[in-house]
C-alpha cells in the first residue's frame, strides 16, 4: 500500500532549532528508505512564501498567494512510501529526521482508477 508521509515544521526554526537535523542526515534518512525498496519520492518543498493556492467557488476561480492557511507549522516537505500496512508507515515516520522538530502527518494514498473515471 502506498502512503503519503507530510512533513510539518516551522520554517522560521527548521534549520536554527537545537534539534534540527542536517541536511546530510537527511539524505543519510532518505538513502536508507531508497534501499529498503519503500522509496517512491521524496522531496522538500521551497518556502511557504513561494505558495499559491487555487480555489474554485460558484464556478469562479480565485487564486491567493500564499499557503491555504496560516498556521504555525508549514509543510516543508514529503515521502511517498510503500509499506505492508499503517504499522510499518508510522515506523518509517517516525524515524524520519524533521520528526524531532515538527511532525510528519501519515496518510494512505486512495488508488484512483482512470479507467473508470471516478474518484474513489
Amino acid at each position: 500500500m502506498k502512503y503519503l508521509c507530510l512533513i510539518y515544521t516551522d520554517e522560521q526554526t527548521l534549520h536554527s532549532h537545537p534539534d534540527s537535523p542536517r541536511d546530510d542526515e537527511c539524505f543519510d534518512y532518505a538513502q536508507s528508505i531508497e534501499t529498503s525498496g519503500r522509496m517512491m519520492a521524496a522531496e522538500p518543498l521551497e518556502s511557504v512564501q513561494t505558495a499559491t493556492t487555487v480555489r474554485m467557488r460558484n464556478g469562479k476561480v480565485t487564486i491567493t498567494d500564499g499557503p491555504f492557511a496560516e498556521t504555525k507549522e508549514q509543510l516543508t516537505g514529503f515521502y511517498l512510501i510503500k509499506a505492508r500496512d499503517l504499522n510499518e508507515a508510522l515506523q518509517v515516520a517516525a524515524h524520519i529526521p524533521v520528526a524531532r522538530i515538527g511532525c510528519v502527518e501519515v496518510r494512505p494514498v486512495r488508488t484512483l482508477d482512470l479507467q473508470d473515471q471516478a474518484c474513489r
